[in-house]
């Protein structure tokens, strides 16, 4: 298998910047490392960064409390959890807390390293606080694609949208070797269970698998290697149109 970036984004972020900001961390000892779905104890009001690895956020909800308990008893209240979304390396991230909503972040790989810093730290370094900013909105940008997706009526075309979404911004090119079972596509470079796109889509389980089935018969998706989701690079006729 040959696995290269899907894109060659460039980026003007000199190495000795962003090895300063890695030292610095590790001197202050805001930097660690996670396992593979470790939660990262991250709190409103600081900014994260990922070195390695890639960290999954999840958003709570709550959905209310039971009513007519005794007082004995303590409230129990239903947590409505959803897949909002990876963060990959090099890039920033910040959780917001307002009820009845939070964000978690979890280690979606073996070996991710996050640090983190407050936002006025980012004066000693101009150039990366740009960077950040810069960052931010382009997540934004990708986040209202996202909502545009979660619109569609039919679950099978939020399926579709949500990994072609994911699959653009995170995926590698993938070669098969097989003569037998030859590909030639985008692969997402981690594993995402179908519970966790059923949250992401607002669908269960079960009708992930089904629709999952679906578009693998109708050639609009593959897996390969350890269950990764891919989809198929365009023909030559269809970059031409």
């Amino acid at each position: 298998m040959q696995s290269t970036p899907v894109s060659s984004e460039t980026t003007n972020r000199p190495f000795l910047t962003w090895q300063r900001i890695i030292d610095w961390a590790q001197e202050h000892y805001r930097c660690r490392n996670f396992n593979k779905d470790e939660r990262i104890p991250a709190r409103p009001g600081l900014l994260y960064l990922v070195q390695r690895g890639s960290v999954r956020l999840v958003g709570s909800a709550q959905l209310g409390t039971s009513a007519h308990q005794s007082e004995a008893k303590v409230s129990r209240r239903a947590l409505d959890e959803a897949f909002l979304g990876f963060v990959g390396a090099g890039q920033p991230f910040e959780l917001v807390a307002q009820s009845p909503f939070s964000l978690q972040a979890y280690a979606h790989t073996d070996d991710t390293n996050v640090l983190w810093m407050y936002w006025e730290d980012l004066d000693n370094w101009p150039h990366f606080r740009r960077e950040v900013l810069d960052a931010f909105r382009y997540q934004h940008q990708r986040k209202l694609l996202w909502l545009s997706t979660l619109g569609q009526r039919r679950t099978i075309d939020r399926l579709l949208g949500f990994l072609t979404l994911l699959i653009e911004e995170y995926g590698e090119y993938y070669v098969s070797e097989s003569e037998e079972h030859s590909f030639r596509g985008y692969c997402l470079p981690w594993p995402l269970t179908h519970s966790q796109i059923g949250s992401a889509i607002g669908s269960t389980r079960v009708t992930v698998t089904r629709l999952m089935g679906k578009l693998r018969t109708s050639g609009l998706i593959y897996t390969q290697d350890d269950n990764l989701i891919c989809l198929p690079a365009p023909s030559e006729k269809e970059q031409s149109v």
